[in-house]
């Protein structure tokens, strides 16, 4: 399978009702960053995909990820034809799930209609949130690679075995900028409340892997908050990604949290930009 260029550092953006995130996009591009992603659960629409594609000029684009429960291969594979016909090699093909029993089987059948599909959507142009040892083969085998999230430099270096040095492997690294330690890991225990204490997607299976306690995962404990959500000043930030570059990602997301008047996606790529853009 042919790696993704996709760049050492990309940055995810918030989808606003007011489209104010394509101005951040446009941004984004002009800093240097090397692509722009799409939190995810924020896709209540594919319309602003295209919307950022057409409204910058050569980053790549990619959802952070389309749940495949919710839309189906039919929507997938229009809207790669449509954006391949007209902004050729700038869509990444970013797929989750799907949350159901045997989502293993799911997902090959998934993936089995895009290969298929009028056009084919190639295994090339797509990357696979994955965690554990068997969704790390199907990105290995089915798609360009995997993208992580909730994990430690240390998953990063072992994932990278799993994968190879053929695939694609871009870590979804949650930030904070913010040197409060609690307001920081207050901010943190947002999505780690729903991810890790809903039992969403295999997160608490995958944490208990890299050897958290089932304390750590009940209580959220500051140990766990630290090594999952990097916080504090640019930094600290900077080091983290540093590790994960170092361990085998051929791209690290900064993937921003924030609450009150800690700083958003833009003000924090635009902090970060001159320690990352190389």
């Amino acid at each position: 399978m042919t790696k993704l260029d996709l760049g050492p550092i990309g940055v995810a953006l918030d989808v606003s009702a007011d489209d104010s995130y394509l101005d951040a996009a446009i941004e984004v591009e002009k800093l240097g960053y090397a692509t722009i992603w799409l939190a995810g659960g924020q896709l209540a629409s594919l319309d602003p995909i295209a919307k950022i594609i057409r409204a910058t000029t050569a980053i790549p684009v990619a959802p952070g990820i389309i749940p495949l429960d919710v839309y189906g291969p039919e929507a997938v594979t229009a809207m790669y034809a449509d954006l391949e016909a007209t902004h050729p090699g700038r869509f990444v093909v970013g797929l989750g799930g799907p949350q159901t029993p045997r989502p293993l089987r799911a997902l090959n059948e998934f993936l089995d209609r895009l290969d298929t599909g009028e056009p084919p959507v190639p295994a090339d142009r797509r990357i696979l949130a994955a965690l554990g040892p068997r969704k790390l083969a199907l990105a290995r085998d089915r798609c360009a690679g995997a993208v992580p999230l909730l994990v430690t430099p240390a998953y990063t270096a072992d994932a990278r075995r799993v994968l190879g040095q053929d695939s694609t492997l871009v870590i979804d690294q949650l930030v904070v900028l913010d040197t409060d330690p609690t307001t920081a890991r207050e901010t943190a225990r947002g999505p780690l409340r729903f991810l890790v204490g809903g039992g969403i997607g295999g997160y608490a299976e995958n944490i208990r892997r890299m050897g958290f306690s089932g304390e750590d995962i009940s209580e959220l404990s500051d140990h766990l908050v630290d090594e999952l959500v990097t916080w504090g000043d640019a930094d600290a930030i900077t080091a983290r990604v540093g590790e994960h570059l170092q361990a085998g990602a051929d791209q690290v997301v900064l993937g921003v949290l924030h609450s009150g008047d800690q700083p958003g996606p833009i003000d924090v790529a635009r902090e970060l930009a001159n320690r990352l853009i190389r």
